[in-house]
């Protein structure tokens, strides 16, 4: 794929800022010129048999993209909010050492949200930008698709908490899981388990 025209535009969100347990993941994407932009969305309007569709689509058409993750432990020292943000910067600088040309000079970082990570580049927050810009909707494809591939995996190794039905989201079946065997091995111990 062609170098994209400067001003470069790389699109920033995250992954599993709610989920009782499971680590929280970003993605930071610039997609090029020649990308069908028009087959993008906001991953969460998206089933997820489309959601790995364009998973693809991106990782083999994008002009560089990164994913990066902070641990359920990052998150319960650092809290959620930095964790996500410490994420956020992880992804971007993958997507930096994967990229065929310097990132710093003539690029622009949006970020889904109202908090930016700490990068090296001129970075906004956008509310609502995973529905607005292509380079977020991207990005959030990748973080949502990364973080439910993982807990799928972590469903293997723990299947008492059935982590692929909810991805460890706060439902109604996964507090009664909690309750019911106590703590998993990936636990936010931070969050609060609600009476069921």
């Amino acid at each position: 794929m062609k170098t994209p025209d400067a001003p470069l535009i790389c699109g920033i969100d995250e992954a599993g800022r709610g989920p009782l347990a499971g680590p929280v993941c970003a993605a930071a994407v610039i997609l090029g010129n020649d990308f069908p932009r028009g087959v993008l969305n906001d991953s969460k309007k998206l089933p997820e048999t489309k959601r790995d569709e364009l998973r693809r689509l991106i990782c083999e058409n994008a002009f560089c993209w990164g994913v990066g993750w902070a641990s359920h432990t990052e998150i319960d020292e650092i809290n959620i909010l930095q964790a996500s943000l410490l994420a956020m910067k992880r992804a971007f600088e993958e997507m930096e050492k994967k990229c065929s040309v310097p990132l710093n000079e003539n690029i622009s970082v949006i970020v889904d949200g109202i908090h930016v990570p700490k990068i090296n580049a001129p970075c906004k927050a956008m509310v609502k930008a995973d529905a607005q810009i292509p380079e977020v909707m991207a990005a959030s494809i990748l973080a949502k698709t990364a973080r439910d591939s993982y807990m799928k995996e972590m469903a293997e190794l723990y299947p008492q908490y059935e982590y692929e039905k909810h991805k460890g989201y706060p439902t109604k079946a996964h507090r009664q899981l909690i309750l019911k065997y106590g703590p998993s091995p990936i636990q936010r111990m931070s969050f609060t388990v609600k009476p069921v």
